[in-house]
């Protein structure tokens, strides 16, 4: 038996480009200005977006064309490595190509000046070079269109890691509370439009967040808002929402792209300059929310109200006395009386009936009230721990006042 041996791999012949004949050449050299002119005027005539362009935007693109015909007879006569398209053909144009068309309007400009110097051929040289020559057109063309989307490429990133940048400027911003007038001006530059209905959610990055994943987050923002900022500090992962609908299980569905912990949602704001607001607060959140273990995922900044207070945050306690207590001890009645005592009693509604000298049916009224007129429910006993809460509260900053 023969020792089989391994497969070498195919050896890939470079292709030969044959001499270009020193007639064709000189007719070339001497036809630059014809192919010139004729390509600008088929542009104009085949393509109606160019006609629309502005004149320096027409103007970049016919120095673009006038430059990859003349880069072409320069090739055509010595072949070299493709590095050349990009400085010879675009030069200094990138960025107007990219701001002026797309790239497959670039794409369209490319095939129509090579249709033009296709059609030129037979001037351009003897009928035994022309099929070279017509080989020759084909390979720079491609090798140019290679070139313009490795042109957009390079621009597409440059945008998206400036926007990147200008994004996590913006969310930054929002959080350290600069003036409206600066920020609307930032905020702007990025595309929102939100001037209502702004929440902010907070909580730890994922471990491993692939290279897409905040504009996967972003997408995922968008199919629950009208605007999405993300913005990464470090361990935490900041989500800027604008124009939400009251709608919860949208924030249920994000809080999934969060890494492990607690994931918290600042109030909502009417305007970017309570933006600041909802952010405090849903770091202020976030710091407590250790202390409810039976906390939901994600969670409102103001159901930890309590927690926010025993941990020294002065926002939570003027929202506790100005949300409740304020409004309880507005509406009279016994409301504030029949609370304590329920709740002081072990939230027994006989118990409270006693020692207020009322009906039982009565308690019941009145906490039923407690419940229309903050949003709280003293017969569920976590909102009764919020209530309670706001009562201390409330009496101590009156007794500051006094």
């Amino acid at each position: 038996m023969t020792e089989e041996r391994p497969a070498q791999p195919a050896r890939i012949r470079p292709v030969r480009q044959t001499q270009a004949s020193p007639e064709t050449l000189a007719r070339l050299k001497s036809h630059l200005g014809v192919l010139s002119t004729v390509a600008l005027k088929h542009l104009d005539q085949s393509l109606p977006w160019y006609r629309g362009l502005r004149p320096e935007e027409r103007a970049a693109l016919g120095l673009v064309a006038q430059k990859g015909i003349a880069s072409f007879v320069s090739w055509y006569e010595r072949p070299t490595s493709p590095q050349w398209v990009l400085t010879d053909v675009f030069g200094a144009a990138p960025t107007e190509l990219t701001r002026s068309i797309s790239l497959q309007k670039a794409l369209q400009l490319i095939r129509t000046i090579v249709e033009v110097v296709e059609n030129q051929v037979p001037d351009l040289a003897p009928e035994a070079d022309q099929v070279q020559l017509r080989e020759a057109v084909l390979r720079y063309s491609r090798e140019v269109a290679f070139a313009a989307a490795d042109v957009y490429a390079r621009a597409a990133e440059s945008r998206g890691a400036w926007d990147s940048r200008l994004e996590a400027l913006v969310v930054d911003a929002v959080l350290r509370g600069e003036g409206a007038d600066a920020l609307r001006s930032r905020i702007a530059a990025v595309g929102w439009t939100s001037q209502s209905g702004i929440h902010v959610m907070v909580g730890s990055a994922p471990d491993a967040a692939s290279p897409g994943f905040v504009g996967e987050l972003r997408r995922a923002g968008l199919r629950h808002a009208q605007d999405c900022l993300v913005g990464i500090q470090g361990e935490r992962l900041i989500l800027m929402l604008g124009g939400v609908a009251e709608d919860r299980d949208g924030f249920g569905r994000l809080a999934e792209y969060f890494g492990p912990g607690p994931v918290v949602y600042g109030p909502r704001a009417g305007s970017l300059k309570e933006a600041a607001g909802s952010a405090h607060a849903a770091f202020a959140g976030l710091a407590a929310a250790g202390a409810w273990l039976l906390a939901p995922r994600p969670v409102s900044a103001d159901d930890l109200w309590p927690e926010r207070v025993m941990n020294g945050d002065a926002a939570a306690r003027t929202s506790l006395a100005e949300a409740i207590f304020e409004p309880l001890v507005a509406a009279g009645n016994g409301l504030v009386e029949t609370l304590t005592s329920y709740l002081a009693l072990g939230h027994s509604l006989e118990g409270t009936a006693r020692e207020l000298f009322v009906h039982a049916n009565t308690v019941r009224y009145r906490l039923k009230r407690v419940c229309d007129i903050t949003g709280w429910d003293p017969l569920i006993p976590r909102e009764a721990f919020v209530l309670q809460t706001a009562l201390v509260v409330g009496r101590l900053e009156r007794a500051k006042a006094l």
